[in-house]
């Protein structure tokens, strides 16, 4: 009979890998793409006569517009700006507005001083200083994918036939099954993260990580503790939940529950000690 508290003292506050906190390969792409309207902008560095050389610019090199968001660390093609002299959403794809209306832009923004008042000397390492800011927006989902994939390490140690992002309604035609108990009568459906498939059973896998606390992981808690009763009642098939993460400590109470009841319910030290390789032989 296992322990909830000693269970619980196993979870880890990260999981997080050297490549989390930024996607360099994505973040030189992005340069990469834009690299060579950079370097001409360039041109526009330490400027005197900024607005004219911009405009001169703009008419040889109409492509150097799509840089312009970057630079203001936007990913949009269009960009909205509003004060006592109108509202405007300018698109930076091709001009929009008369020329001397992104002048104005320019200007009101902060670029052109940024760029005649020589703050910075390259725009190339510029942008890679931005794009390296805005990639860390992205380790929301990097943090989701780093579970899932971990998760997904272990069950291909065990070497079982899995399917990833799997619908229920999917599983009920591969194999023949009726899952109306766990879909609610067939009113909704289900996309579980793993599905495997052993010699006797199938194995509906859902996995997260909680670094921090809310609402949301007792209603977590709850949903999961009745997905495995609705899955208990269809023969040939069981509900594994693998879960993790410091978030959990706040929320103790409704996984404790969820602990008392539920048949298969892991964190990574379980599948490290081998949980997988017990349920799926």
């Amino acid at each position: 009979m296992r322990n909830f508290s000693s269970w619980l003292a196993t979870f880890r506050s990260s999981i997080n890998a050297y490549t989390y906190y930024v996607d360099f390969p994505k973040v030189y792409a992005n340069v990469e793409e834009i690299k060579i309207e950079l370097n001409i902008m360039n041109s526009l560095i330490g400027s005197s006569n900024i607005e004219g050389d911009f405009v001169n610019l703009l008419n040889r090199y109409p492509e150097i517009l799509k840089c312009v968001p970057v630079l203001l660390a936007v990913r949009q093609s269009e960009i909205y700006a509003q004060d006592s002299e109108g509202s405007f959403t300018y698109s930076f794809r091709s001009l929009n507005y008369p020329v001397e209306q992104y002048i104005v832009f320019m200007e009101k923004t902060g670029l052109f001083e940024l760029l005649a008042k020589k703050h910075i000397t390259n725009l190339v390492d510029y942008v890679l200083g931005v794009e390296t800011g805005l990639d860390s927006n992205g380790r929301k989902n990097r943090g989701g994918h780093q579970m899932e994939d971990l998760v997904e390490s272990f069950i291909k140690a065990a070497g079982v036939e899995y399917y990833k992002e799997m619908y229920l309604t999917d599983i009920e035609k591969k194999w023949g099954l009726d899952l109306s108990a766990i879909s609610a009568e067939g009113t909704t459906t289900k996309r579980w993260d793993y599905v495997v498939k052993s010699s006797d059973k199938i194995f509906v896998i859902e996995t997260n990580f909680y670094t921090s606390g809310g609402s949301k992981l007792n209603e977590t808690a709850r949903s999961y503790k009745m997905i495995a009763e609705e899955a208990g009642a269809v023969n040939g098939v069981e509900f594994v939940w693998v879960t993790d993460g410091g978030g959990w400590t706040s929320a103790r109470r409704n996984l404790q529950e969820t602990f008392n009841t539920m048949k298969h319910l892991y964190n990574i030290t379980d599948l490290e000690n081998g949980a997988f390789l017990s349920l799926f032989k």
